[in-house]
């Protein structure tokens, strides 16, 4: 009777460490709504130029920006990613109400941000709409096996100017909010 208890502890005891290992319970980081940013110009008194709004080494974008929701949820360990913004707009400018220029956005996931460890990881370019409306499903390579206080951000990747689409590449727009963890 001891001998078959002990070998359903140890087979117990054995399903449990595999089951801690596998990629099904790996951390999970997840942000319940994606806000647009809100920044302060520079102040036209001073001649240095300033960004009140950055993530770590990622400036915000000059123009204030508002959504209607959205999501993100990265896994830590295997780098499968999703998000989606709904209503990512431009508020006030000649571009009140819509996406504006911007044609590409890009998820972002920054690890330790604001430490000598810090890391940038983008999703591909991703299509938005001029409702402000994009969606990606796919793969972050590359996550660092320490990503502390991850942030998640949607920026600008291309925007409808032919001489320079790339003339606002990396200002960050919109940043998911109320993240969890999951281990």
């Amino acid at each position: 009777m001891k001998q078959k208890w002990s070998n359903k502890v140890a087979f117990v005891s054995f399903v449990l460490a595999a089951l801690c290992t596998s990629s099904a319970l790996a951390a999970d980081a997840r942000w319940k709504h994606v806000v647009g940013v809100i920044t302060a110009t520079d102040n036209p008194a001073t001649q240095t130029a300033e960004n009140f709004n950055s993530v770590g080494n990622v400036n915000a974008a000059t123009f204030a920006w508002s959504t209607r929701d959205g999501h993100a949820r990265v896994n830590l360990d295997t780098g499968a990613v999703d998000f989606e913004v709904r209503g990512l707009v431009i508020i006030g400018t000649v571009f009140s109400g819509t996406a504006g220029p911007v044609q590409t956005v890009t998820g972002t996931l920054v690890c330790n941000p604001g430490t000598q460890t810090e890391a940038e990881l983008d999703t591909p370019d991703v299509p938005i709409d001029s409702n402000g409306n994009a969606r990606f499903s796919g793969m972050i390579p590359g996550i660092p096996a320490s990503c502390t206080s991850p942030v998640f951000l949607v920026r600008i990747a291309t925007i409808a100017n032919p001489q320079n689409p790339n003339g606002a590449r990396g200002f960050w727009i919109a940043t998911g909010t109320e993240r969890t963890i999951n281990p």
